[in-house]
């Protein structure tokens, strides 16, 4: 007889309860925050071509979608905004009637107990597409912290759970946290986009949300990809000004920065799967290539590098099959 060695993996892999049992990595449903893309208008649903199974969504469509989401244990929402009209201020961003406060106040009413987060960033307001103000060609950093902190304050009014700074800027999170103290809101926490790479992942993205920059890139305030010590400095320092959650974007391409993240802070971190990593599979599904299962494996393994929470535009079917 063949002698084997003591430990034999596969007696352990023999049956689902086993593999249930021993199983090292959970993912639950209430991990996950589903984006939204609120749309102006009532019965609104525009379907993101590039993004399989997204659309644009009124406010009436959006808390439907709020709900059904809530109901599969979903953990929350994050809500990104298509205004009505675009300046070289972004000023919808912060009007008490713009899309994304509407959108929280109906969510609010309808749905008190859901979680709701909002996406602080200019880029889907500017009529230039970047993230902040323009001056001489270039985002100007420090007019933009003023614009960015009122945007912030307004969803904080309108019912807001969590605000969530993507736009990169140096000092935003100081400048947002001193702001909603002072606007009497010290308790609002704030999940600062921390390590935000200037990726090549966000393509669907930007035809969703209508973002893409009229001239130029978003190299100047996002981080090179090929950074990852960086990551680190931008994360200590959003901590130090008041962060409560940090953020890596994307998460599968950097799923080495979500582990240094998790293990040199004592902060809760969150990822998102970005709208390109997210496409790319939804394509190879669509084409037979891929068994949705990949999905899944996909979110897992950003779970398993150290991600606490994730964003994932695949939350709701994640819940469903959960």
């Amino acid at each position: 007889m063949t002698r084997f060695p003591t430990y034999r993996g596969r007696r352990l892999r023999g049956s689902k309860p086993l593999r249930a049992l021993v199983r090292e990595t959970r993912l639950s449903p209430d991990r996950l925050l589903l984006p939204l893309f609120v749309e102006p208008g009532e019965g609104v649903r525009l379907p993101v071509t590039s993004m399989p199974g997204v659309s644009r969504t009124s406010v009436d469509g959006i808390v439907a979608d709020a709900r059904e989401a809530h109901e599969f244990g979903v953990g929350g929402v994050l809500l990104f905004g298509l205004p009505r009209e675009k300046d070289e201020r972004g000023s919808e961003a912060w009007a008490g009637d713009g899309v994304v406060q509407s959108a929280l106040r109906a969510l609010k009413a309808e749905l008190p107990d859901l979680l709701v987060v909002t996406d602080v960033c200019l880029c889907e307001y500017t009529s230039h597409g970047h993230c902040g103000v323009l001056e001489a060609g270039e985002v100007s950093n420090d007019p933009t912290l003023e614009l960015l902190a009122r945007t912030a304050v307004s969803h904080a009014r309108a019912g807001a759970d969590l605000v969530a700074p993507s736009d990169m800027m140096d000092g935003r999170i100081g400048a947002i946290r001193h702001a909603l103290d002072e606007a009497g809101y010290p308790q609002l926490p704030i999940m600062s986009y921390a390590a935000k790479y200037a990726s090549a992942f966000y393509g669907p993205f930007r035809d969703a949300a209508d973002s893409a920059p009229a001239t130029g890139d978003r190299r100047g305030y996002q981080m090179d990809p090929a950074n990852a010590e960086e990551a680190l400095l931008e994360v200590r320092s959003d901590l130090a000004e008041g962060a409560d959650i940090v953020m890596v974007k994307p998460a599968l391409a950097y799923l080495d920065v979500i582990r240094r993240v998790k293990e040199e802070t004592s902060a809760p971190v969150a990822a998102y799967h970005v709208s390109g990593e997210y496409s790319a599979i939804m394509a190879a599904v669509e084409r037979g290539w891929l068994d949705e299962a990949a999905m899944e494996e996909a979110l897992i393994s950003i779970h398993r590098a150290g991600a606490d929470i994730l964003i994932s535009y695949w939350a709701r079917e994640f819940a469903r099959r959960s």
